[in-house]
């Protein structure tokens, strides 16, 4: 049996309570997501690589694939090729080009409305009156020269192609006539002191334009006007006539 004084050390044993060690983290009980085998690794490998493989194949395939049919389709289309044609053949300038095309951007508009409009198809020579997407009346179309002609006294008178969208700014029966000077340029003669009046000289049917354009039936046979107007369009006089009643001023007129 020990008895005695309590040194420093013996009270700190007694004193302090007793602590548990904490695991570190790098000790061999810590848990951890079990690795997957090599093989499968290396599979999952296999086919990603593959995967990136077939659709580049399959990519560089289409890529063939349009290029041919690009290359084909000129060949066998004769409808692109006649398009492709007509373009080329056509010698417009931006303004001509940019009212045909505001010509054709409004006559769409109004195949959808319920009302009668005359189309000019400069391209195929018709004349139609159309009631929204139907035909109610076709004929066949002269279209004057376009042409420009200059009297003695610096006096000129030009008459360019039409192209666009316009309305009717009137329309004249049975018109009495008075010859303008540019006729008798136009035929090669001087124009007489006193230019006759012809009634109907222009055609019995006249519809009227915009800027002295008109749409008109065959001059009479006294008229020194020999066929369509320069510029303007010539339809049958029986055409003209069957479609009179429908026409009136403010009629859409579209040109192209």
């Amino acid at each position: 049996m020990m008895t005695g004084a309590l040194t420093v050390s013996d009270t700190i044993t007694l004193t302090m309570p007793e602590r548990r060690a904490t695991p570190r983290p790098e000790a061999s009980d810590r848990r951890r997501f079990p690795r997957p085998p090599l093989w499968l690794t290396l599979g999952a490998l296999a086919i990603a690589i593959a995967s990136i493989l077939l659709a580049r194949c399959h990519r560089s395939s289409l890529d063939v694939r349009l290029a041919e049919a690009l290359q084909r389709r000129p060949n066998q289309s004769g409808e692109m090729n006649q398009v492709r044609e007509q373009l080329a053949a056509m010698d417009l300038s931006e303004e001509e080009l940019r009212s045909e095309l505001e010509a054709r951007a409004k006559m769409v508009e109004s195949l959808e409305n319920d009302e009668f409009y005359i189309s000019i198809d400069t391209e195929q020579r018709k004349f139609r009156l159309q009631y929204g997407s139907d035909i109610v009346r076709e004929a066949d179309l002269v279209i004057g020269e376009p042409a420009t002609f200059r009297a003695r006294d610096g006096a000129q008178w030009t008459f360019a192609p039409l192209r666009g969208a316009f309305e009717v700014t009137g329309k004249e029966t049975g018109l009495a006539w008075r010859v303008p000077i540019w006729v008798y340029l136009m035929n090669g003669k001087p124009p007489p002191p006193a230019r006759p009046v012809i009634r109907n000289g222009i055609g019995t049917y006249v519809i009227l334009l915009p800027n002295s354009y008109i749409i008109h039936s065959p001059p009479s046979a006294s008229s020194p006007l020999k066929g369509a107007k320069p510029a303007s369009f010539m339809v049958p006089e029986s055409d003209l006539r069957a479609i009179w009643p429908r026409v009136r001023r403010g009629t859409k007129v579209f040109v192209f």
